[in-house]
């Protein structure tokens, strides 16, 4: 299995950093296993379990992120989670103003900051292939 996160490169650094910060929280509460135990050092002092799989960070349009997202829902690639954080996530201070605004948003007018991709190494990699590090 992989994972891939695609972010809008245009984005300004606390935006791609929140973006990646979200997606990476909302893949941890939907796959489980991805986190490790907590550690303790020589000295007692535990240290709180960190992701076990790599994250790759890519950067690409906002065009090409809503290109993927919408490809997802082909039969082909129907077996990946997709995890998006949009505009108006971004713009909502509370979760209930985030699920209001979103429910009555049209999917055209929504304006993906970035998604994050997880299934087949297979399937990501022909959706992210062409893609570069941020």
């Amino acid at each position: 299995m992989k994972t891939v996160f695609l972010i809008d490169r245009k984005l300004p650094l606390g935006l791609i950093a929140n973006t990646a910060a979200a997606l990476g929280l909302s893949l941890g509460s939907k796959v489980e296993g991805l986190v490790g135990p907590d550690i303790f050092d020589k000295d007692e002092r535990i240290h709180i379990g960190i992701t076990k799989v790599n994250l790759p960070i890519l950067g690409t349009s906002q065009e090409e992120i809503k290109a993927i997202r919408e490809k997802v829902y082909e039969e082909e690639f129907r077996d990946i989670l997709v995890i998006d954080f949009c505009s108006v996530a971004q713009k909502s201070k509370r979760y209930e103003d985030y699920t209001e605004l979103l429910s009555e948003t049209k999917v055209d007018n929504i304006k993906y900051l970035g998604i994050c991709l997880y299934g087949s190494s297979q399937k990501i990699n022909k959706l992210t292939g062409g893609f570069s590090l941020l």
